[in-house]
């Protein structure tokens, strides 16, 4: 499986409506500065970033298996920045298998270490659950810093 070939996106119409082959990440904003891999509130801090001048590329991966390493190696190649979100812990979380991959394949390409905004590694209540979770500002945060590394 995946997305063949050339791995573009499948896009097929259901019902009128487009959808995205689940197999294949999802390019939904595109940026010379910086690859950050989205998964919730990556565009709002992208959008923020974009006021200070810093165009970020965003990519929804869909699924994690399989995941398309091409497409994000192809624009970390570019960019030369990889930041990786989701709201799993730090430590054992599929963003350290995405930033061990692309450490592997795109080391000379990288002018950053390249950053993980996660979910805290310890258990939470769901009370504070909004503490726990990356959001905006924490994501601004990594992206202003990445860039200005």
């Amino acid at each position: 499986p995946g997305c063949g070939r050339d791995r573009a996106p499948r896009v097929r119409r259901v019902g009128g409506a487009q959808e995205h082959s689940k197999a294949c990440p999802a390019v939904l904003r595109r940026g010379p500065r910086l690859l950050c891999w989205q998964v919730h509130t990556m565009a709002r801090a992208c959008e923020r970033a974009a006021a200070e001048g810093v165009s970020c590329e965003v990519i929804d991966l869909q699924t994690i298996a399989p995941w398309d390493m091409h497409t994000i190696r192809d624009s970390v190649q570019k960019t030369g920045r990889l930041l990786v979100t989701h709201e799993a812990p730090l430590t054992a979380g599929f963003g350290a298998e995405v930033a061990a991959a692309i450490q592997d394949a795109c080391f000379d390409h990288l002018e950053a270490p390249i950053a993980r905004v996660c979910g805290a590694d310890t258990p939470f209540p769901l009370a504070f659950e909004k503490l726990y979770l990356p959001d905006e500002l924490k994501i601004y945060d990594a992206i202003m810093r990445t860039v200005q590394y």
